[in-house]
């Protein structure tokens, strides 16, 4: 069966993502543990926890540390809508 390139259309997203769910994701991508990240980024596991599941918000002071802690710019993790090329890039 031949398809034609014209039967085709573009893909498009189905989801956002929330600050929380970029860090759990990156996290995972890395292989660290809630634990790990928190020795890494200084913040304690707990509040990454937190972070993760939405319950608390991220702040300015968060963000620098995890994107430290990620190699990443503070940006792709405070607002991973407009920041999806540099999530996948990090990845």
């Amino acid at each position: 069966m031949r398809v034609r390139k014209n039967e085709f259309r573009r893909a498009e997203p189905h989801i956002e993502l929330t600050t929380g769910e970029v860090i759990q994701m990156l996290r995972e991508l890395k292989e660290w543990t809630q634990e790990e990240l928190a020795k890494r980024s200084g913040i304690n596991s707990t509040n990454i926890s937190l972070l993760e599941n939405g319950r608390v918000d991220i702040g300015k002071k968060r963000a620098e540390q995890l994107a430290k802690a990620f190699n990443i710019h503070p940006a792709t993790i405070m607002f991973p809508e407009y920041e999806s090329l540099e999530i996948k890039k990090a990845a």
